[in-house]
């Protein structure tokens, strides 16, 4: 099963999908706002998805903003729409920081990638923090 990672903006919105091991991110497309609906429901039906990580975007002090409220009321009418799905507000504070340099991109392609490249972070960052640790036994006695 796959993960999908969205990058909540007021126009654009970065679609980012991982591997079916959940090991990787990679961009995927970059959707107006208008056309969210339709693009996750042509994805949901292509691929087997378990869960979406939307990128949270709270203050670099950790608190609400007026992003932050619109991004939850987002994330509330997402998961009534597509209710089989599990859907996680994921800290993009790191994330985001990382994705701005590329936000400022010369020409309109570049700016309008970023934004699912932005996705590709979020979840990226998500699945490294929930990817199992493998812990060696380095005594090796005999």
């Amino acid at each position: 099963m796959k993960i999908v990672g969205l990058d909540l903006g007021d126009v654009w919105v970065g679609i980012a999908i991982s591997d079916s091991l959940g090991m990787f991110a990679r961009p995927y497309k970059t959707a107006h706002v208008k056309e969210l609906d339709t693009m996750l429901h042509e994805l949901f039906s292509q691929e087997k998805i378990e869960k979406i990580i939307i990128g949270y975007p709270k203050t670099m002090r950790g608190t609400i903003s007026d992003q932050t409220r619109k991004v939850e009321l987002e994330k509330e009418r997402l998961a009534a729409l597509f209710s089989t799905y599990s859907w996680i507000l994921w800290d993009e504070r790191l994330s985001s920081k990382r994705a701005n340099t590329l936000k400022q991109a010369k020409n309109q392609d570049q700016k309008k990638q970023s934004h699912s490249i932005a996705a590709a972070f979020i979840l990226s960052s998500y699945l490294e923090f929930n990817r199992p640790v493998i812990i060696e036994n380095l005594d090796h006695q005999d």
